[in-house]
């Protein structure tokens, strides 16, 4: 609930402002109070007096020419929260890039507190280069995106770019604000690529930097969730969590294995090696002048197996990286005893290892497929967590 709470509602020029008005009732019944902000262009989609009505407040609307001498800074220190919705391609813009030269970018400027936007614009606006580049960009600056989904779009297309409903905003507000969607569940989240030490200096490894794995350990925190997160990546994380470092195979398994009769969730996203070389590493680096040393590689424990076989096993989601054909993922899901694997090809520009999106295939054990579109990794993150509480619930 948000009894108490001091919500900003920025509502910006798109046909999507009419679910404003939705959204801020939505606010009002879980017990925020709401005061709103709304662009120029918003007034051509939606009346001010309706949000006045729901609100109970006037809309402030203009940096000059209100009572208020600093009304963005006033604003600014009286929220709890900034919820932005819609998002216009405009916004997101000033917002990336720190323009302040409306009554919303200003307070959003001036404002130390969580920011949630949603997005909501045609599907070629959304995937342009620029839009992804924003979005990127609000993320890293800690604010959190909730969408755009796909579905009809204003133009009578039908695509990625449609702003989230009111409800799932209403739980992002609640998440960003603690007492969130996944309070009381306990999440266990492997991220990184393990290295599997060949003498002191070298290792078998990958290039998995951690950013997925670390992304659903974020969303899960900002859900409310109690969040371990085991990994080989040294990424900083922006939520509260246990972190648990990790190198190798071995290590992780055992961490994994230990934790994992105790967590509701299991979400397995490191890259972990499937074979590394035999016996323990030479303490000693190995010289060139030796000549090219003989390294016999054995397997490495299949911890998502091991998790599937525990008697009372989380809800358990596991992750494969594939170059091409989703072939060995289907395999993968229809075998290894999971509810869900996340699939993705690594050779793609946009969904490889290292880059901030991600085009991943989320496939069933009965082997069905649902590709999502490009989005970036906090937006996945967000979409697997929606997916994973349906999935559950519907147990």
């Amino acid at each position: 609930m948000l009894t108490g709470r001091q919500i900003l509602l920025g509502v910006t020029g798109g046909v999507a402002a009419f679910k404003a008005a939705y959204l801020a009732r939505r606010l009002v019944e879980r017990g925020a109070e709401v005061r709103s902000i709304m662009t120029r262009s918003a007034h051509e989609f939606l009346g001010p007096q309706t949000l006045a009505a729901i609100t109970g407040s006037a809309p402030y609307d203009d940096l000059f020419g209100a009572e208020s001498v600093s009304p963005h800074t006033e604003l600014a220190a009286w929220a709890d929260l900034i919820v932005i919705a819609p998002a216009t391609a405009a916004t997101m813009a000033r917002l990336g890039t720190g323009l302040s030269d409306d009554l919303l970018s200003a307070t959003v400027i001036a404002f130390t507190g969580p920011v949630v936007v949603a997005p909501a614009m045609h599907t070629e606006m959304w995937e342009h280069v620029a839009t992804q580049r924003n979005a990127v960009q609000l993320e890293a600056d800690g604010v959190l995106l909730v969408g755009p989904v796909s579905g009809a779009l204003a133009s009578g297309d039908d695509g990625p770019g449609r702003m989230a409903e009111p409800e799932a905003i209403t739980d992002a507000v609640e998440s960003a604000l603690g007492g969130g969607s996944l309070t009381g569940l306990t999440v266990l989240v492997s991220a990184g690529g393990t290295r599997e030490p060949i003498d002191p200096v070298r290792y078998l490894g990958n290039r998995s930097s951690g950013k997925m794995g670390t992304a659903i350990a974020e969303e899960a925190a900002a859900r409310g969730a109690t969040v371990t997160l085991i990994t080989t990546s040294e990424l900083a994380v922006s939520e509260p969590m246990t972190v648990v470092a990790v190198e190798t195979a071995d290590e992780m398994a055992e961490a994994v294995w230990g934790a994992s009769g105790d967590v509701d969730v299991a979400v397995l996203a490191a890259a972990v090696a499937d074979f590394k070389p035999e016996g323990p590493a030479p303490k000693k680096k190995m010289r060139r002048a030796s000549g090219p040393p003989d390294v016999t590689l054995v397997p490495t424990p299949d911890i998502l197996a091991g998790v599937a076989a525990l008697k009372d096993r989380p809800f358990l989601v596991g992750f494969a990286a594939e170059t091409g054909s989703a072939e060995g993922a289907v395999v993968k899901a229809e075998s290894k005893g999971v509810d869900l694997l996340v699939a993705n090809d690594v050779t793609q520009p946009d969904a490889g290892f290292g880059t901030d999106t991600n085009r991943v295939t989320i496939i069933r054990p009965t082997g069905t497929m649902d590709p999502w579109p490009v989005m970036s990794k906090r937006q996945v993150a967000a979409r697997l967590w929606d997916l994973i509480q349906g999935e559950r619930a519907s147990v």
